[in-house]
């Protein structure tokens, strides 16, 4: 269970985050959540693929990091690629809601806050999250920022699968991958964009999505299924 507090630069001058990846710290996960905002860095490293939510059923975009459950192809002895999704590259951290009174009324403001039973967090060695003057650390400037991707991109994501089905572009993605040594890895569950259907929109459409930065968008995932080989490429070096 997170054990989440209130960043506090009293409370936590002396907190330090480990952010290194490696047999010890390694987020073995084979997907992470990925938002609109950041899908132009991320289509040069990843595959993005859609899922559904289990609990709700709605569409929700991933990076896939590795083949089979467990795995993150992506680490060997720090995170090996260019660019580290927003869902990761936060750390222990989150965006709590605190209740405050504005004029009257009781409103919920967005807060950075930490998970102090996360493994990354202690007292002695990693990134300081806050300077001696308790000021915001260069480390902390940067969570803020891939906070503020991830708070922007879920509000663009609902947009972003709303304007797709609206044109009938998602379609199931079943990949069938043999590897060097003759196994045979099956994944399914995963949806991606007809690149036909996209191809072919009408100019009214095109338009739309162009208007909304959503064409771009996707163009960025059509070309991101690319890095499947690359997956499959570290997998047979393993």
């Amino acid at each position: 269970m997170a054990n989440h507090d209130i960043l506090d630069n009293k409370t936590h001058k002396d907190v330090k985050v480990i952010t290194h990846f490696n047999q010890d710290f390694s987020e073995n996960i084979n997907s992470a959540l990925i938002f609109p905002t950041e899908m132009k860095a991320a289509q040069r490293d990843y595959p993005i693929l859609f899922i559904k939510n289990p609990d709700t059923g709605q569409f929700q975009s991933v990076v896939l990091l590795g083949l089979v459950a467990g795995e993150n192809l992506y680490i060997n002895d720090g995170w090996q690629a260019s660019y580290i999704p927003a869902m990761i590259n936060k750390g222990p951290f989150t965006i709590a809601l605190e209740e405050k009174e504005q004029n009257g009324e009781i409103v919920k403001q967005p807060i950075v806050a930490i998970d102090m039973d996360n493994p990354r967090v202690n007292n002695e060695i990693g990134e300081s999250i806050f300077l001696d003057d308790g000021q915001a650390s260069p480390y902390l400037q940067q969570v803020n920022q891939s906070l503020k991707t991830l708070h922007d991109g879920s509000q663009l994501s609902q947009q972003m699968f709303s304007a797709f089905l609206k044109h009938d572009l998602i379609e199931p993605l079943a990949l069938k991958i043999e590897l060097d040594n003759g196994e045979k890895i099956s994944l399914q569950g995963n949806y991606t964009l007809n690149e036909t259907k996209l191809a072919q929109l009408s100019g009214d459409a095109l338009s739309e999505l162009h208007a909304s930065g959503l064409l771009r968008v996707a163009y960025f995932i059509t070309a991101s299924l690319d890095n499947i080989q690359r997956l499959v490429d570290l997998k047979n070096k393993k």
